[in-house]
């Protein structure tokens, strides 16, 4: 298996440390003050990156639900007003593109529609990510494909069949594939993390990671020791924040501790020789009764 170089001194793959993504996704809330917040807490937890989602709301909002009515923080109003209200632009993003490099953190997005790839174009990216929900959106694929950049493609609400054809199509040159459940939450009967192997049997020279969205952190780290090289969680400030990932999400102290188990059980994992370590010279010594032959 290779590993896919996303900057001069990092890779993505088997031997490399597992790259942590905290997912802020639309978890600011149109804030970029919550963002910093989200951040800052990120790097605190020790992850190795943030995301976000850009959107072009008139393109991604289906037109028979933008006169739709809602009610949200700022008093209600239609889907499509409420969309345009939680997203970034140029003015929030080149903000957070001198935040995330004033604290040292990589910072990326996943773009649903072309001109979103565009717009992302212009702060150099490290990679995309695509969501699942755009496994088979050609035109998108193609977009970012032209950019040249590592693409991460994330795998839920898709088929076996989906998964080889969208693979096949957009080739295995600087690819990692996240096998993923897109249920908010997802029940742990539903996590699949074997797929982990499944994928790496099927596509041995590229890189497999995890994208979550369960409540629990255990079957996070247990993806690591499956064999995930990068794993993907929703975070947030905290889970009883309006909006609609937020339950799905991870706090600063839960992410915290996911990282530190994460890095516990790398290290835990080591290479499969067995040697008797000089910890245990000494109990050997104590404890092994001398038998001689008869």
């Amino acid at each position: 298996m290779s590993t896919v170089q996303i900057k001069k001194n990092r890779s993505i793959g088997p031997g490399q440390p597992c790259y942590i993504i905290a997912e802020i996704g639309i978890n600011h809330n149109g804030s970029v003050d919550i963002a910093k917040q989200l951040i800052d807490a990120a790097v605190a937890a020790g992850c190795d990156a943030v995301k976000f989602q850009k959107r072009t709301p008139e393109l991604c909002v289906p037109k028979d639900q933008w006169e739709k009515m809602r009610d949200t923080p700022w008093g209600r109003m239609s889907y499509i007003d409420y969309k345009r209200k939680t997203e970034f632009g140029l003015e929030e993003y080149t903000a957070i593109d001198d935040y995330c490099k004033a604290r040292g953190i990589d910072w990326f997005a996943s773009c649903w529609d072309e001109p979103s790839v565009d717009f992302m174009e212009q702060f150099a990216p490290v990679l995309y990510k695509m969501a699942s929900a755009s496994l088979t959106d050609r035109p998108l694929l193609d977009r970012v494909r032209a950019t040249g950049r590592p693409l991460m493609l994330s795998t839920g609400m898709s088929t076996q069949n989906e998964i080889t054809d969208a693979v096949a199509y957009v080739g295995l040159d600087n690819l990692m594939i996240a096998h993923s459940t897109s249920a908010y939450p997802c029940p742990p009967a539903e996590l699949n993390l074997r797929m982990i192997q499944t994928l790496t049997q099927q596509f041995p020279g590229t890189p497999i990671g995890y994208s979550g969205h369960e409540t629990g952190l255990s079957t996070t780290v247990t993806a690591v020791a499956l064999g995930a090289c990068f794993v993907e969680r929703h975070f947030t400030l905290d889970r009883a924040m309006w909006g609609s990932d937020h339950a799905a999400s991870v706090e600063p102290g839960g992410m915290a501790k996911m990282v530190r188990d994460i890095r516990d059980t790398e290290t835990g994992l080591g290479d499969g020789v067995k040697v008797v370590y000089e910890s245990e010279k000494e109990p050997l010594r104590r404890l092994r009764r001398e038998v001689t032959a008869a």
